[in-house]
């Protein structure tokens, strides 16, 4: 099967986490992939990922999500070389990497000019397998 992919440019502002989101589950809906409980985890890894590379990143903020089969993989690049690293729990703000882990295979973090890219596995959908093989193209969300 063919890899289903979107892009999607967030903007710098605090309604982008809740806008990336939407438009993910949006994305991942239409590519067949229906549990709620699922698509509520990849909304919460989605959030994360994009609040941190707006409160920390800078530069342009580009959100891709790929599906090959089951297997998912949302990733933020953004202009700061600074990798993420778990903090404190008890920081305010603080939890954002614990609950990537706690829901996804895995996740890495590669340099992407100049900036970086993280990259997170989503847990395998149950039941769900992208329905289409094809590519679809967003603009900003």
């Amino acid at each position: 099967m063919s890899a289903l992919t979107a892009h999607l440019d967030v903007p710098l502002h605090h309604g982008a986490p809740g806008a990336a989101r939407r438009a993910v589950v949006a994305v991942l809906g239409g590519w067949g992939f229906r549990d709620p409980d699922w698509l509520d985890a990849a909304a919460v890894v989605v959030s994360e990922l994009v609040t941190n590379a707006v409160r920390h990143g800078g530069g342009c903020v580009a959100l891709r999500v790929e599906a090959h089969g089951a297997r998912v993989v949302v990733s933020v690049a953004d202009g700061s070389s600074v990798v993420p690293r778990r903090r404190d729990p008890d920081d305010v703000g603080g939890r954002g990497l614990a609950l990537i882990e706690a829901l996804a295979v895995d996740w890495t973090v590669h340099n992407h000019e100049g900036g970086k890219q993280v990259r997170v596995t989503l847990q395998p959908c149950p039941g769900g397998v992208a329905a289409e093989s094809g590519s679809a193209r967003g603009g900003a969300a």
